[in-house]
């Protein structure tokens, strides 16, 4: 049991140890970035919408899926990754309750989350199976349900510095909100919102309070595209 929580303690040293390696140029912890997208996406989803299964879709080590669960209280959270060895230390550590995690493999395709989130994961899939990936994540919502996009904004300088600096990010290829955009309505989804986070490093804090201005100018270090899949399925007149 020593052995295997020593494993456990060093797979998640090692991950902060190799993201910290890049992010910490904006002078900040992963968990103002996690906070700052999770703040963004419950603002920009209607007032009324209220999602009772949640997916976190490219989960990592489960700390947002956590977090997800402590700040939309009504909802059950699944975390998804493909390797095994992670996806083990986040139950170990974070699942029971309302958190619960598998594999990529062990997701069944059924008509049932109310949420997607994903971060930071579509810059790792080759580019010519994005839509294979998106068109996954669209079959495993509601109809009705929301996909929130998060991803690294190739138009900031300081993220492709950050990104050259992180080891799991070596080989990624980002793509623009353009992209994104363009992708998400292939794979069936209709747009509802585009939005840009974090303009300002630790060091320009006190600029932050303008980001609520800025956040339809295409420079911020992320980006988030709010998508719907449609609440009905096409008619076959449609198709």
């Amino acid at each position: 049991m020593m052995a295997e929580q020593t494993v456990e303690g060093d797979l998640e040293v090692e991950y902060n140890r190799m993201l910290d390696k890049g992010i910490c140029l904006s002078g900040e912890k992963k968990d103002f970035f996690m906070a700052g997208r999770i703040s963004n996406l419950i603002e920009i989803l209607p007032s009324s919408f209220n999602p009772e299964m949640i997916l976190d879709y490219g989960c990592g080590i489960g700390d947002t899926t956590v977090f997800l669960s402590e700040k939309l209280p009504n909802s059950s959270v699944v975390g998804v990754d493909v390797d095994d060895k992670i996806i083990d230390y986040a139950r170990g550590k974070h699942g029971g309750g309302r958190v619960s995690f598998k594999t990529f493999d062990e997701l069944v395709e059924e008509d049932f989350f109310d949420l997607c989130y994903v971060n930071g994961v579509l810059h790792h899939v080759a580019p010519s199976e994005r839509l294979s990936y998106l068109e996954k994540i669209f079959s495993v919502l509601k109809h009705g349900g929301f996909f929130s996009l998060f991803e690294n904004n190739p138009f900031n300088p300081g993220t492709r510095l950050v990104m050259k600096r992180i080891p799991f990010d070596k080989d990624a290829i980002p793509l623009s909100f353009l992209e994104a955009e363009r992708l998400l309505g292939q794979s069936g989804f209709t747009h509802h919102a585009t939005r840009f986070l974090f303009f300002f490093p630790k060091c320009l804090k006190i600029f932050r309070f303008m980001e609520q201005w800025f956040k339809r100018i295409p420079l911020g270090a992320q980006y988030l595209v709010l998508a719907k899949k449609p609440e009905s399925p096409p008619s076959k007149k449609d198709i």
